[in-house]
């Protein structure tokens, strides 16, 4: 790390202690008018997408207008689906894995992860674990980026490196960041991995997607929801591989009619750590 950026982290740290203890900050947390007691206090509705701002129409109503109207990409992942067919969820992980270059190393302090498996109990650590069904207990989950509708780590990021798109995805610039991993402190979910290593060292330079940079030592990376494919009209990788078995699901969460919303009417759907009040993009039925 060269001497600019220890600077600027040394900076950045002390700003965001400054920060963290000024009145003004600890007032809007107190009476709710911080972004992020706000959003808590909010409840999530996949109906009233798009609308959560009507409230404050007047100097805001084109504004709410345009959030209506604008996509919000989400995915809906079936549990129960990758029960029956355990390999699918290795199919998706495979798949991610190469198409965005995502270094393996067997030191498990270097892991690099975009989507991975965990346990039900670490993905869901809100919903009771008291005497739940054997099946889904010895599930594990698929997770990855949750792409919340209000991303703490977006707020956290000193350089914006990690921002959220007006579609709902949120993405990096790895140029931008300078690896201070305020952003991995500040993600509920665990999303972040951090570049110990030269991410090169953990790939087969003769097998890597040359369609996708490979990143560099002291960066933060994850899932980005493919929005190099979303862009141009294609679906997540995950969500193509597991197409046929309809595992996944992907769409535009505003639009009522779209398929991903159809699915989430007719489904009861739970989300990771719902009190967080990041509002997921990522359902799960179980």
């Amino acid at each position: 790390m060269d001497k600019k950026r220890r600077d600027f982290l040394k900076i950045a740290g002390i700003s965001t202690l400054a920060g963290l203890g000024g009145p003004a900050v600890v007032d809007r947390l107190v009476n709710g008018t911080s972004p992020v007691g706000a959003n808590a206090a909010r409840e999530y509705d996949p109906d009233a997408q798009g609308e959560t701002h009507k409230a404050g129409a007047g100097e805001h109503g084109e504004a709410a207008e345009g959030a209506k109207t604008r996509k919000r990409w989400g995915i809906v992942i079936d549990l129960r689906k990758f029960r029956e067919d355990p390999e699918l969820a290795e199919k998706a992980i495979k798949v991610c894995n190469y198409n965005h270059n995502v270094p393996h190393f067997t030191n498990k302090r270097h892991e690099v992860k975009w989507i991975w498996l965990t346990e039900f109990e670490n993905a869901f650590p809100e919903h009771s674990q008291y005497h739940k069904d054997t099946k889904t207990l010895e599930t594990e989950v698929l997770v990855l980026c949750n792409h919340c509708d209000s991303p703490p780590c977006v707020r956290a990021c000193p350089t914006k490196a990690t921002f959220k798109s007006p579609d709902g995805i949120v993405g990096m610039d790895y140029h931008r960041c300078i690896g201070c991993r305020f952003c991995m402190a500040a993600c509920p979910y665990g999303s972040r991995s951090f570049n110990w290593r030269d991410p090169r060292a953990g790939l087969d330079m003769k097998k890597i997607n040359r369609k996708f940079p490979t990143r560099m030592r002291g960066v933060v990376e994850k899932c980005n929801m493919c929005v190099e494919r979303v862009g141009i009209g294609l679906q997540p990788a995950c969500v193509e591989v597991c197409s046929e078995s309809k595992a996944m699901i992907f769409g535009d969460l505003n639009d009522p009619n779209s398929e991903i919303r159809q699915v989430l009417k007719n489904n009861f759907t739970i989300q990771r750590k719902p009190s967080m009040g990041t509002h997921p993009s990522v359902f799960y039925i179980v």
